[in-house]
């Protein structure tokens, strides 16, 4: 280790503070959410559901939500912004109640595919209905409540699908029984039941991947936010490749957050990792060790922050199981390999694949496509390459506003220019 370990200011899971919201807002009584993260996708959220007739209050210890006990009955419309965990979660929620609905969002929002949820809740009793020819939004729900029973849902999109239905499972009539076929991002379920056990509902697995949610609603409860692992790997990959050590306090052996594991793949490429009970600390040991292939589907939204600094490596990295990555903010597939080919850096890729070679990146304005972890993984990169520029450096307020000012915080010897326009 060179110098002191540095402490990084991570904010919070995007991906607990939204299921949090929801299983809060579904919950009896006043739940406390500490340290939540107060980013774009979050109050979107957040205001869709003070539409349902939620209150949410900040305050000095976090946010206190006081749920309706019961799913919404108003209708009308729900303005999603550019959040995808709201377009997934909200509608089986909405279902489960009475009314229409109507679910919106942005351009970039509207191009993600919703069809495999609308069939799943077609099949649980309501009538919802997506705009054709993308199958995404505007999504209409006329909520009569959800019967339950068992069902397959194709997950091979997106994990979000099945999470939203595994939610909402106990507010219907009967059990729910759920299979995701062909999952993708595995790790996001185990989270998302922890979380609805964490709230009072009852949710097991069985061999098979067979996942039955009982009825019987949710209890409030008050929740610790982890900080956010996959915003954290910007901070990880930045000590990898900088040689200096950075630890994220709140985020250790009992994260229930499955992109904490991209530390592994620093591991791999040569970085010292400590991980303990109470935070994880990682240390670049010199040149990243590239030559390695690595499934990253588990774990897809991490994949660009090793690609963007795959170049620094020794030989090449292959990233592969991240086809559903195409299917995000953007073609992240396509976006990585377009910026890294600006930069004058050799790539292969297929579907679901990526090969970045070693090279010696030149200066290049970064095509961001209003994607956050497009930007801040090429930030990222920018603290070795002099002369790397953002074209939209805001993106990043989709889930860390700050991002900017704490990447400069903890590298000023590496200052970078990429939050410029």
């Amino acid at each position: 280790m060179t110098g002191p370990v540095l402490t990084a200011r991570i904010p919070g899971s995007k991906s607990i503070t939204n299921r949090a919201l929801l299983l809060a807002a579904a919950a009896d009584g006043v739940s406390l959410l500490r340290a939540p993260l107060v980013s774009e996708d979050t109050i979107a959220f957040r205001e869709a559901l003070t539409g349902f007739g939620v209150r949410v209050e900040e305050g000095d210890d976090g946010w206190k939500v006081t749920g309706t006990g019961r799913a919404p009955t108003a209708g009308g419309t729900v303005w999603c912004e550019d959040a995808g965990t709201a377009a997934r979660f909200l509608p089986p929620f909405a279902a489960t109640g009475a009314g229409e609905f109507t679910f919106d969002g942005t351009d970039q929002l509207r191009a993600r595919p919703l069809r495999p949820l609308a069939d799943a809740l077609g099949r649980l009793g309501a009538d919802a209905r997506v705009t054709e020819p993308v199958g995404g939004l505007p999504l209409t729900v006329a909520a009569r409540g959800l019967t339950g029973g068992e069902l397959t849902v194709d997950a091979s999109l997106s994990s979000q699908y099945l999470t939203g239905l595994l939610m909402a499972g106990p507010l219907m009539r009967q059990p729910l029984t759920v299979r995701g076929e062909g999952l993708v991002s595995r790790p996001y379920i185990t989270m998302t039941q922890e979380l609805m056990r964490h709230f009072g509902a009852y949710v097991d697995e069985f061999e098979g991947g067979a996942i039955q949610v009982l009825p019987g609603g949710y209890r409030a409860a008050e929740l610790d936010v982890e900080p956010d692992a996959s915003t954290a790997s910007y901070v990880f990959a930045a000590a990898a490749v900088t040689g200096t050590s950075v630890t994220v306090p709140g985020l250790g052996r009992g994260s229930v957050q499955g992109d904490l594991g991209f530390v592994e793949v620093l591991r791999r490429a040569g970085a010292r990792v400590e991980i303990t009970d109470g935070a994880t600390t990682v240390t670049g040991t010199g040149p990243l060790r590239g030559g390695f292939a690595i499934d990253m589907g588990d774990i897809s939204d991490t994949f660009m922050t090793l690609a963007a600094v795959a170049p620094l490596a020794d030989a090449p990295i292959t990233v592969h199981g991240i086809g559903h990555a195409r299917l995000k903010e953007s073609d992240r597939i396509d976006a990585v390999e377009e910026n890294l080919r600006a930069l004058g850096l050799r790539t292969e890729s297929g579907p679901d694949r990526l090969t970045v070679h070693p090279g010696r990146p030149a200066a290049a304005r970064i095509a961001c496509r209003r994607d956050h972890r497009i930007a801040m993984a090429f930030s990222v990169l920018g603290l070795c390459v002099p002369g790397i520029t953002l074209d939209d450096p805001t993106c990043v307020g989709k889930t860390f506003p700050g991002f900017h000012a704490e990447l400069e915080r903890l590298f000023p010897a590496h200052r970078s220019s990429t939050n410029s326009h």
